[in-house]
C-alpha cells in the first residue's frame, strides 16, 4: 500500500508539472518533436550525429509506396461461377517460354536474390534453397555464387553480377553452367547502381574462399558490369550468353522514371525475362536516402512494364517478374492480375525462414543476427527447421492464393487479368486499366431490372 501511494504521488506530481510547465520546458515538447520528425527519422538523425557516416538500414525502405490496399479482388456468383470443392487449382508458371530450356516452377513465387557473404550466411542460403525446393520453386544466388546453395536448390537462378572479385560470375562463366536461369543484375530497387564495398575486416574465411579474395582484399560491387556500359554492350552479352546456355537470360534493374527506355534496351538485347525492381525492395544494408527517396514504386513499375511489353508485342514471349515489397498472398494475386508472370519475395522469405528460430535471438539481439554472415548467432540457425518454416509458409500462401482464384471462378493462375480487380480510386483505376468501384458493371445491352425479374421494379 505504501508503494502504491508513493507511486501515485509521483505520477500526480509529474502530471501537474507537465500541465503547468511552459511548453518549451515540458516533456510534451519531446513528444511533439517525435511527431513532427517521426520516431525512426529522429533516431536515424541521432545515429548519423554519433557515427558520422552513411547509415546502413536493413531490409530497405519502411515506406509503403505501392497502393495494393486500394485494390480488391472481384469474386462473382452467377456471372462466373465460383470453383467447386475439389477442383484442382493450377499455380504453375513458366519463366522465359521462348528459351530452349524455360524455367518452370510449381508456384509463381520465387525467392529473390540475397547474396552470401555480403549479406546472408551459408546456413541461411542453404535453408532458403531447401525451403524453395520443397515446394517446387526457384531461389536466386544474389551477388555471390555458393556451391552449397546449388547443391540444395532444385531450381537456381544465378545472377550475372557486378562483383569485381576473381570468382565473380561475370568472370567465371563456368558458374553459369549450373544455372536454371541467368539474371543479369545491373541494379536493384533499394540501392540503384551505387557501388558497394565490404572491407577486409568484415570478410570471413568462407566468404573469402567463395569470392577468391586475399586476406587484405575488400569486396567491391561496382556501379556497372565490366565492359557493359552501352545498349550495344548489353546486346552482345545477351547474345553470347544465349549462344552458350539454353536457359532463360533476363535483366534485373531498379525501376525508375526511365523504365520504358531501359525496357527497350533490354528487349533489343533479346532477354527472356525482365525484373524491374521496385523502390520498396529490401537489401542487407542501405543508406535510408537510397531506400526511401529513389526509384519507382513496385505497383507503378509493374503496370507500366506490362503496358510497354504489350505495346511492343512481346507480352507472351518475355516474362515479367514483379519485385519489391510484396509480402502477402493478396499482394501476389494482385500483382499477377496486373500482369506479372511471377513475383520475387525477399524480406517475407527471411521472416518465414526465422519464425520460431527468432526465439534464439530474443530478447537481447535482433533476429537478423541468425541469418547474416556477420551475425553473432549465425551458427545457431537450424537449417532443416528453417527450411521447413519456409516450406510451411509457401504451402499456406499457396492455399490462400488457390482460394482467391476459386472465388474468382478461375482454375489457373495464368488466367488472372486486370478486370479481376476493382480499384477504390478513380485515378488508380485509369492508370492500371482496372474497373473502378465507382462505376457499375452493367453493360449497355444488359436487361433492364424489370426484364431481369419479370415485373416492374418497386416504386
Amino acid at each position: 500500500m505504501v508503494l502504491d501511494a508513493l507511486f501515485n504521488a509521483l505520477v500526480d506530481a509529474q502530471i501537474r508539472r507537465i500541465l503547468k510547465d511552459p511548453y518549451t520546458d515540458s516533456l510534451v515538447s519531446t513528444a511533439a518533436t517525435l511527431m513532427k520528425v517521426g520516431p525512426l527519422e529522429t533516431l536515424e538523425t541521432l545515429m548519423r550525429a554519433q557515427q558520422g557516416k552513411a547509415l546502413g538500414r536493413p531490409f530497405g525502405s519502411v515506406r509503403r509506396l505501392s497502393p495494393w490496399d486500394r485494390f480488391l479482388l472481384s469474386p462473382s456468383y452467377f456471372t462466373r461461377l465460383p470453383v467447386s470443392h475439389g477442383t484442382p487449382i493450377d499455380l504453375r508458371v513458366t519463366i522465359g517460354p521462348r528459351a530452349p530450356k524455360p524455367l518452370q516452377v510449381d508456384i509463381p513465387i520465387l525467392v529473390a536474390g540475397m547474396s552470401f557473404g555480403g549479406a546472408l550466411s551459408v546456413q541461411a542460403k542453404v535453408a532458403l534453397a531447401k525451403g524453395a525446393s520443397l515446394v517446387g520453386t526457384a531461389t536466386n544466388t544474389g551477388e555471390a555464387y555458393l556451391a552449397e546453395e546449388r547443391e540444395a536448390a532444385q531450381k537456381l537462378i544465378v545472377q550475372y553480377i557486378r562483383g569485381t572479385w576473381p570468382k565473380s560470375s561475370q568472370f567465371r562463366w563456368e558458374l553459369l553452367e549450373k544455372a536454371d536461369a541467368i539474371e543479369i543484375q545491373v541494379g536493384q530497387g533499394a540501392q540503384a547502381g551505387v557501388p558497394q564495398v565490404t572491407p577486409p575486416e568484415e570478410i570471413h574465411t568462407r566468404m573469402r574462399e567463395a569470392y577468391g579474395l586475399k586476406e587484405e582484399d575488400h569486396a567491391l560491387i561496382d556501379a556497372h558490369l565490366k565492359d557493359v556500359t552501352t545498349p550495344e554492350d548489353l546486346a552482345r552479352l545477351v547474345k553470347e550468353l544465349k549462344a552458350r546456355f539454353e536457359v532463360p537470360v533476363g535483366l534485373k534493374f531498379g525501376a525508375t522514371q526511365w523504365l520504358e527506355r531501359e525496357l527497350d534496351i533490354a528487349l533489343r538485347a533479346g532477354v527472356d525475362f525482365v525484373v524491374p525492381d521496385g523502390a520498396e525492395a529490401g537489401t542487407h544494408a542501405v543508406a535510408p536516402t537510397l531506400a526511401d527517396d529513389t526509384g519507382l514504386p513496385t505497383f507503378h513499375a509493374l503496370v507500366r512494364a506490362r503496358r510497354h511489353l504489350e505495346k511492343r508485342g512481346v507480352r507472351k514471349d518475355v516474362s515479367l517478374i514483379a519485385s519489391g515489397g510484396l509480402s502477402s498472398p493478396g499482394h501476389f494475386l494482385k500483382a499477377l492480375a496486373l500482369g506479372a508472370d511471377a513475383v520475387y519475395i525477399g524480406t517475407a522469405a527471411i521472416l518465414a525462414l526465422l519464425a520460431d528460430e527468432m526465439a534464439k535471438a530474443a530478447p537481447g539481439e535482433p533476429a537478423t543476427q541468425l541469418v547474416l554472415q556477420t551475425g553473432s548467432l549465425r551458427r545457431e540457425l537450424d537449417v532443416e527447421a528453417a527450411a521447413l518454416n519456409l516450406q510451411r509458409y509457401f504451402l499456406a500462401v499457396k492455399e490462400e492464393m488457390a482460394q482467391g482464384l476459386a472465388a474468382l471462378g478461375k482454375t489457373r493462375v495464368q488466367d488472372l487479368r486486370p478486370d479481376d480487380l476493382v480499384a477504390l480510386d478513380e485515378d488508380l483505376a485509369r492508370f492500371a486499366g482496372v474497373p473502378s468501384a465507382f462505376s457499375p458493371a452493367l453493360a449497355e445491352d444488359s436487361p433492364r431490372p424489370r426484364e431481369l425479374v419479370g415485373a416492374e421494379p418497386r416504386g
